[in-house]
């Protein structure tokens, strides 16, 4: 007896060995051999992978897409104010003269008269505001004004193409003891006698207060 049991024990250390490096035995015994296929005798098989889940999956599948919750991209557009400010088509209140517009007191025309047989030096100043002034030798000077309409057929005859064709000096003989005329007009100076006298120079003459300077001493 003794010596079965020293053989079963071998035995069994043998089997406890052989167990433990196969996986370990939970007991001294006979060894189930394992199914084909099956974990060993005494070993806990890993669990099996679980199968993935498709509800989800299939719950998008077949998920339609809310109405009620989607938002329409935007289509509003917003127009700017426009700040621009169309310039200003009034004319200004304040206007000035052409700068070569004279003044109503400056002088239009000047003509002095020298000659004769006692020498007189006498002359006449017109204004454009028709005003003149007539000075003969050492009596006091007169004074007059003349009508619009006569201060404008002086003008006239003096602004005549005419008139700048006059020469500037006498081209008939000199009358002894006549008298000599000085017409200064924006800074010409045309000299006539007592002859005869282009029709445009006789009609400033004819437009000239009193006719022209007095010829009395």
């Amino acid at each position: 007896m003794v010596r079965g049991r020293g053989v079963r024990r071998k035995w069994c250390g043998a089997l406890l060995l052989a167990a433990a490096l196969a996986g370990g035995a939970t007991a001294c015994g006979p060894e189930t051999p394992p199914a084909p296929g099956g974990p060993a005798s005494g070993t806990t098989a890993p669990p099996a992978p679980s199968a993935p889940d498709t509800s989800d999956t299939s719950d998008a599948a077949t998920r339609t897409p809310d109405a009620s919750t989607s938002t329409a991209p935007s289509t509003s557009t917003t127009t700017g104010t426009s700040t621009t400010t169309a310039p200003s088509t009034s004319p200004t209140s304040t206007s000035t003269a052409p700068p070569d517009e004279p003044r109503p007191g400056e002088v239009l025309v000047e003509v002095v008269v020298n000659g004769g047989f006692a020498g007189v030096s006498n002359k006449l100043v017109v204004h454009y505001d028709g005003s003149w002034t007539s000075r003969s030798g050492t009596r006091p000077p007169r004074t007059g004004q003349q009508t619009p309409a006569e201060a404008a057929e002086l003008r006239a005859a003096l602004e005549d193409p005419a008139y700048a064709r006059v020469p500037n000096r006498p081209t008939g003989s000199p009358i002894a003891d006549g008298f000599q005329y000085f017409i200064t007009y924006r800074h010409r100076l045309v000299v006539s006698g007592d002859g005869e006298r282009p029709p445009a120079l006789q009609r400033v003459f004819a437009a000239l207060p009193e006719g022209g300077p007095p010829t009395s001493p």
